[in-house]
């Protein structure tokens, strides 16, 4: 392992402690230079073609926008639930069917991200949009935040008092962030960075990029799911993927004490080059099991599709209905008479020849207010979502 210093410490104030506070080198890492090793090479170029499959799998897919539909949300619940949410991916899509459901705190604090998430791309995909930046991840974070725990907490904006990681209070804290008084410059250094020429390639330096912004830790809440965010903004941003399918939760999800290790040793021992070689391990796995997703997707919608032209029950409002079913895996009768703008009694007929096919199932048990799910794709998209699912 190579060894360097990667910051210095100063005593800051906390919690009415005077304790030593870390405060991070600019990038990229010096004294020595980030070294590409044989290793991290093999690595690298593992992540590169898994990412380059992954983006041949969007161009195959009959709509992109149900193809993102599932990995957005996915990437939504599994970084909320690293930071404690009990919300699982079944509790986000049973609050999108119904419009007349109030969401718990947990739901509501994934339907915030999931807001924030739509928000940076929207923005991005514009050419007169907000480019990378912290008045970016300030309007995500604004998002991030609004109206749930943490509201409290400056949303949208940089910390103005020092925060403390792990421990009960900043004496025995696992990581005392840098001052308030500078992150502000850190942060300058880390824009700079994003958008400057450097010989290190893309991959690696969103890896890098996302450990500065959490040692920053700019926010007093919600920093470890905007440093996720805009590790896949990165993706983007350094053309390593055209649309924003490769989510890195899971794999920080199914690893978490490692993940966490990881980001210490860069802090602690400099160790810049075992955190990239844990990174793009988890950018290959993840990208490669988003292609196996992608096709295994495809191949239950086009099977389910054939089946249903081919019924005896199939209608033209029930036909209508299967095709919105990648994107609202979850319908009701109230919610397929607004997505297909038909009568009650139609829409009852469209769910009736979906179940009649086997396609929906319904969920509640009840005689009313029923919901009805394409338990198939669900069953595929909930993968590692469930609370304590760490496969």
């Amino acid at each position: 392992m190579t060894k360097r210093t990667t910051g210095a410490y100063e005593n800051v104030i906390a919690g009415g402690e005077d304790v030593p506070a870390f405060l991070p080198y600019a990038l990229p890492p010096r004294d020595p230079a980030f070294a590409i090793s044989e290793k991290i090479n093999g690595r690298l170029r593992a992540a590169e073609q898994a990412l380059v499959r992954l983006d041949l799998a969007t161009d195959m897919v009959p709509s992109l926008d149900w193809f993102l539909y599932g990995f957005v949300r996915k990437e939504a619940v599994i970084s909320s639930q690293i930071e404690g949410t009990q919300a699982t991916l079944l509790d986000l899509l049973s609050f999108e069917a119904d419009d007349l459901k109030l969401p718990d705190a947990d739901v509501e604090e994934v339907c915030n991200y999931l807001d924030a998430l739509n928000h940076v791309q929207k923005e991005l995909s514009n050419p007169s949009g907000i480019p990378i930046s912290m008045r970016l991840l300030n309007d995500a974070h604004r998002r991030l935040m609004s109206g749930v725990r943490g509201a409290t907490k400056q949303p949208g904006e940089i910390r103005r008092s020092q925060n403390w990681i792990g421990g009960s209070r900043p004496g025995n804290a696992v990581f005392v962030p840098p001052s308030p008084t500078r992150v502000p410059e850190l942060l300058s250094a880390l824009e700079k960075y994003i958008h400057a020429d450097d010989d290190l390639p893309p991959l690696i330096r969103a890896g890098l990029v996302h450990v500065q912004f959490e040692t920053i830790h700019p926010y007093l809440d919600g920093n470890g799911r905007i440093g996720r965010l805009l590790m896949s903004l990165l993706l983007q941003h350094w053309g390593l993927l055209r649309a924003p399918s490769l989510y890195l939760s899971l794999f920080f999800k199914r690893h978490r004490a490692e993940y966490y290790r990881r980001l210490d040793a860069v802090r602690t021992q400099g160790d810049w080059e075992g955190w990239t070689d844990f990174f793009l391990d988890g950018v290959a796995t993840i990208a490669d099991e988003a292609v196996t997703s992608a096709r295994d997707i495809f191949a239950i919608v086009g099977e389910d599709r054939a089946g249903l032209l081919a019924s005896d029950t199939a209608s033209v409002s029930a036909v209508r209905l299967f095709e919105e079913l990648p994107r609202h895996p979850i319908v009701t009768v109230a919610s397929a008479m607004t997505l297909l703008g038909i009568s009650k009694p139609t829409a009852i007929r469209a769910i009736e020849a979906l179940m009649s096919v086997g396609v929906l199932m319904e969920t509640t048990g009840r005689r009313r207010d029923r919901s009805f799910a394409y338990a198939a794709y669900v069953n595929l998209l909930r993968i590692g979502t469930e609370l304590g699912d760490d496969t």
